[in-house]
């Protein structure tokens, strides 16, 4: 019993891990790696957020979910700091936080600002692929 009970605890900390590595990398932005992604081609997408914002603290538990996706495990997601990444929001010419911009093969091909709908947000993260 003992011996079954610990094989149940391996096998789901294998799976667990298994899913981990099919995940979207959501971190911190970061200028040099955002530099380098978007240069690379790889998709990106910078998430401009505020904790203070009703409509960020809407988002980020779908971007949590959604970044958790086997589909969208390709995609790197920068959260950037709105009261922060002064320099970032004059260089994408964003002048409102809850914004996505979207970038494919090293360029912008979508933006949106505002989308609290997990089938939108989903529709902006995809442009990525």
């Amino acid at each position: 019993m003992k011996t079954t009970r610990t094989y149940r605890c391996i096998a789901a900390t294998l799976l667990l891990a298994m899913a981990g590595a099919a995940t979207a990398d959501e971190m911190p932005f970061n200028q040099a790696q955002y530099a380098q992604a978007v240069a690379a081609g790889k998709p990106v997408v910078v998430y401009l957020h505020a904790d203070w914002c009703p409509t960020c603290r809407a988002q980020q538990p779908i971007v949590d979910r959604l970044s958790k996706e086997p589909r969208l495990s390709d995609v790197t997601i920068f959260v950037a700091d709105f009261d922060k990444e002064t320099a970032l929001e004059k260089s994408l010419n964003v002048s409102q936080q809850s914004t996505f911009v979207v970038f494919k093969q090293g360029h912008e091909v979508t933006r949106s600002t505002g989308q609290t709908a997990e089938p939108a947000i989903r529709a902006v993260l995809e442009q990525a692929l």
